[in-house]
């Protein structure tokens, strides 16, 4: 083992992202992925609960993130202008993370173990958001169905941040998908 090096987090992460990309995801150990990484396995489960969280460790920044810039919009602005702010705020954990997201994602999509790991992700990022539109003073249904818009825009404009031929900042992408939303539901 080499000298102790800084953001032993971020080189797992990458690793795995590189056997994974190599070998599939199923065929990668979290034992190649500490040794890829010049870290012990023993090392790995302290930074992840398993092989499948190595490629999920952002969720819960991103997770706070969201939250915290929906509870921080001004109080005068109406729930989707919150989510909004949650929006514009995880765009600038993506910047210069695209070609990441992209090989990320394509694993995800390969594999129904990642798919199903992503939708409880979602899920969570769902409900934590909708408890902070409740604590704004936003009443049930509007507070969960806001928070599932958010979620929905998000994904779909993540899904769009990482086509091939996109090369659009994800906080413009992730605008013009809000918009196309409000767009929708105002019966356009």
């Amino acid at each position: 083992m080499s000298r102790w090096e800084p953001n032993a987090r971020g080189r797992l992460a990458e690793a795995a992202l590189e056997l994974c990309g190599e070998r599939g995801y199923e065929q990668t150990t979290v034992a190649e992925i500490a040794k890829r990484a010049g870290l012990t396995e023993r090392t790995f489960f302290r930074h992840y609960a398993d092989k499948r969280e190595v490629l999920f460790g952002g969720s819960g920044a991103l997770q706070e993130l969201f939250v915290n810039a929906v509870t921080g919009a001004p109080e005068s602005a109406a729930p989707i202008d919150s989510i909004a702010a949650g929006l514009q705020a995880v765009s600038a954990m993506f910047v210069g993370r695209r070609e990441y997201s992209r090989q990320r994602q394509a694993l995800i999509v390969a594999n129904a173990e990642l798919r199903e790991r992503e939708l409880i992700k979602l899920a969570s990022l769902s409900a934590a958001l909708a408890d902070a539109l409740r604590r704004r003073g936003v009443a049930e249904p509007a507070a969960s169905l806001t928070a599932e818009a958010g979620v929905a825009v998000f994904k779909v404009g993540f899904e769009r941040w990482i086509a091939p031929a996109e090369e659009r900042e994800m906080s413009q992408v992730m605008r013009e998908s809000l918009d196309e939303l409000k767009a929708v539901a105002a019966g356009g």
